[in-house]
């Protein structure tokens, strides 16, 4: 299996990279359907980490194609991109949406997952 996911380092604050991946997955043609605030939600419960937040991106037509072939694909739905700073560095990081043909061989969704593939890295490239 190839590599799982895709990271960058940005520049940018950590607020402006979240900012900029839920822009650019607009511009591109995904919805954000929900920015999962880890940091927050650990230290409700009274554990301490680093800035993460974890964005949820969807574009309804693929989704809605590749759960058609094989409804346990949502398992790996909807594609998430994590922001976080680990060691005082900004990151953006992406599950490769190709690597879900491998795990779902029989579905014949390989060249759909390598259009995905390119936009979402598209997204992390352009909001780094």
């Amino acid at each position: 299996m190839e590599k799982f996911d895709y990271t960058v380092e940005t520049k940018k604050s950590f607020d402006e990279a979240v900012s900029a991946v839920e822009a650019q997955s607009k511009e591109k043609g995904f919805g954000v359907l929900h920015v999962h605030d880890v940091k927050a939600t650990l230290a409700a419960k009274g554990f301490d980490r680093e800035p993460l937040k974890i964005v949820e991106i969807c574009n309804p037509r693929y989704a809605s194609e590749v759960l058609k072939k094989d409804i346990k694909i949502s398992l790996m739905l909807p594609c998430p991109v994590s922001v976080y700073v680990q060691g005082g560095k900004t990151y953006i990081s992406t599950l490769r949406p190709r690597v879900i043909g491998d795990f779902y061989p029989k579905a014949n969704i390989e060249a759909m997952v390598e259009e995905v593939d390119r936009t979402v890295l598209s997204i992390v490239d352009a909001a780094r």
